[in-house]
């Protein structure tokens, strides 16, 4: 069975657990952004208290066009999120795309992340793990936008059969015809019931997949998220810059940095509630 809670660094993901915060830029798009976003979320986890994990991707690898900006590339990328883990103290995470990223991601980041379009790709999430086990770190699973919730299992039974048991999957949206996601809560419980955390993308479910460029609707994005933590999500993902609307990937469905601090406390007080519920103190 897969470890429950997951220890994430020095926090705690799972049942009777705090919210995990999973927040940063889209893409790594500059050092001095990235910096300048770390450190404002940092301060904002260290005054509230929060459990909080800084992400970046260092390459956009399912753009739209062969000429949209994708990042800095695994060398560089992973040089600034070594940077942002030492100077601000915290776990880090990002996405790969190939086996051959999950080693020396590893060694930075404590969570590796596998996109939604690549969660059945068994040779990554087996290096993934692997690499992963033998840092310590976490493998963290998006369901792809196709799958059934209940077929995640497979990828859960993937990663623990290549020596990794901190596992954390992430609902992000379904797809419901063209251009369009949605999200079916219970794909939180019945993903928790394979022992596992499940955090909530609340970003990427807003997205409007489709056209030239990926569009999105931001101002739905703190409506998603109180109702995944009321729905039970161990976690919560979010994208976030400074101004979006310059954003050089997914501004449309990322979070004025601004934004953040309120949006959190909100959700920080529904896992407090939700956990009196559950507990049968409400």
């Amino acid at each position: 069975m897969p470890n429950q809670p997951v220890a994430v660094g020095p926090h705690r993901c799972g049942a009777g657990q705090p919210l995990l915060f999973i927040c940063g830029p889209c893409v790594i798009e500059s050092r001095d952004l990235v910096m300048r976003v770390a450190e404002s979320l940092v301060g904002t986890a260290q005054r509230a208290g929060l459990q909080f994990v800084f992400k970046s991707s260092f390459d956009k690898a399912n753009r739209t066009s062969l000429h949209s900006f994708r990042g800095p590339g695994l060398e560089q990328g992973l040089a600034i999120l070594d940077e942002v883990r030492r100077t601000f103290d915290v776990p880090v995470t990002t996405d790969i795309h190939l086996p051959e990223h999950a080693e020396p991601a590893a060694a930075v980041c404590r969570i590796l992340q596998i996109p939604a379009f690549l969660a059945r790709q068994t040779d990554l999430i087996a290096a993934a793990a692997e690499a992963a086990a033998r840092q310590g770190g976490v493998i963290n699973v998006k369901k792809p936008q196709f799958v059934a919730p209940e077929d995640l299992v497979h990828a859960v039974r993937k990663c623990e059969e290549a020596g990794c048991r901190d596992i954390l999957l992430t609902e992000r949206g379904t797809t419901f015809g063209y251009g369009r996601l949605v999200n079916d809560l219970q794909c939180i419980p019945i993903m928790q019931s394979f022992g596992t955390p499940v955090i909530f993308d609340a970003t990427h479910s807003v997205q409007r997949p489709g056209g030239s460029t990926t569009g999105g609707a931001r101002q739905f994005v703190a409506t998603l998220a109180r109702a995944a933590v009321a729905a039970g999500a161990d976690g919560v993902f979010l994208e976030t810059h400074p101004d979006p609307d310059q954003a050089q990937s997914d501004g449309p469905n990322q979070l004025p940095l601004a934004d953040i601090p309120r949006l959190l406390e909100q959700l920080v007080e529904q896992r407090a509630l939700f956990q009196r519920w559950t507990a049968g103190e409400a």
